[in-house]
């Protein structure tokens, strides 16, 4: 905050308190000039009107408030850029990266400083913490059908993962549904694990420059024909002898990295499940520009007890029936 801002603060703040407490001091006196408890002769309707002081138990409420109010402007941030004699604040200020985040508690624990949300968390972590740890002892696919796990679990998977996939798992333009079946990088337990633990960067390269405008319509007729589209034959049949250059990827046959075991997380071509959309103008988007797309870490934000139990209710998601 500006030297500027932080001054009006102190300007605006200062002076209503100051005021405050000249209104309940002038109200404490008598200035109609009748005695209390006596009318003051005016009436409307048959209702006198009596001079009646403020309750003391009102006043002293009002002073308690006032009292409240400079100490807690003295102890708590509240006066611009004053940080207050307690060094409390919220939250560490201006973090752009996990890495900043962690220096910064490291930071504030090294001043003494009283960061409310890393308290918040190291008291989270003791209480939660081994609940979390007797979660993890147990194997993922037993989780996958314990109602408690799955509970925890949720709450975990809207607190970091709806963003993206949406509440219900079944995903949006961009990124995977997680109740379909369909897995770029493997849908067993390890692999869920795997992806959650460590992320996932995946990229597909733009292929304008090497196929030309002709080259990204008939590799787009080939594409829509392996997912049993109807297109002119032509076209696809001159897409499919250009297809080569995309099997090391998504393999001859166009099934993607998980069918012949591949690491790329290459999609399956053949299924109709598009992870950007399917139509033909989508398709040539995507040859012509490529996708890139990033499966962020968990490992370090959750910790490895908090990722298996997440684990557990993502693999759920996908297998809805018990088959134990």
């Amino acid at each position: 905050m500006s030297s500027f801002w932080s001054l009006w603060i102190w300007v605006l703040t200062i002076p209503v308190l100051v005021l405050c407490l000249v209104l309940i001091m002038w109200n404490l006196k008598n200035y109609v000039g009748v005695p209390e408890d006596e009318t003051t002769d005016h009436e409307v309707d048959g209702l006198k009107e009596f001079n009646n002081p403020l309750p003391k138990w009102w006043t002293y409420m009002f002073l308690a408030t006032l009292v409240w109010s400079v100490f807690y402007l003295a102890a708590y941030p509240g006066l611009g850029n004053y940080k207050g004699f307690l060094g409390w604040t919220s939250s560490n200020q201006g973090i752009k990266s996990l890495e900043e985040s962690r220096q910064a508690v490291l930071q504030a624990q090294a001043e003494g400083r009283n960061v409310q949300l890393d308290m918040e968390v190291v008291k989270a972590d003791e209480v939660y913490g081994p609940v979390f740890q007797q979660f993890a002892q147990r194997d993922v696919l037993d989780l996958a059908y314990d109602p408690e796990a799955l509970k925890i679990g949720q709450r975990l998977f809207l607190q970091n993962c709806a963003l993206c996939h949406g509440s219900d798992g079944r995903g949006q333009r961009g990124f995977p549904n997680l109740t379909d079946n369909d897995w770029l990088y493997g849908g067993t337990a390890d692999k869920i694990k795997e992806t959650l633990l460590h992320g996932r960067k995946a990229a597909m390269p733009g292929w304008e420059a090497a196929l030309g405008d002709q080259g990204i319509k008939e590799m787009t007729a080939y594409v829509l024909q392996l997912s049993g589209r109807a297109v002119n034959e032509k076209d696809a049949e001159a897409g499919k002898a250009k297809f080569g250059m995309c099997a090391a990827c998504h393999g001859v046959d166009g099934r993607g990295s998980v069918a012949h075991n591949l690491p790329f997380g290459a999609p399956n071509l053949t299924d109709n499940i598009w992870l950007y959309g399917g139509s033909s103008a989508t398709i040539e988007e995507t040859l012509r520009l490529g996708r890139y797309g990033v499966m962020p870490a968990f490992k370090t934000t959750l910790g490895e007890d908090k990722v298996h139990i997440l684990t557990a209710y993502v693999y759920r998601l996908s297998n809805p029936e018990d088959l134990r």
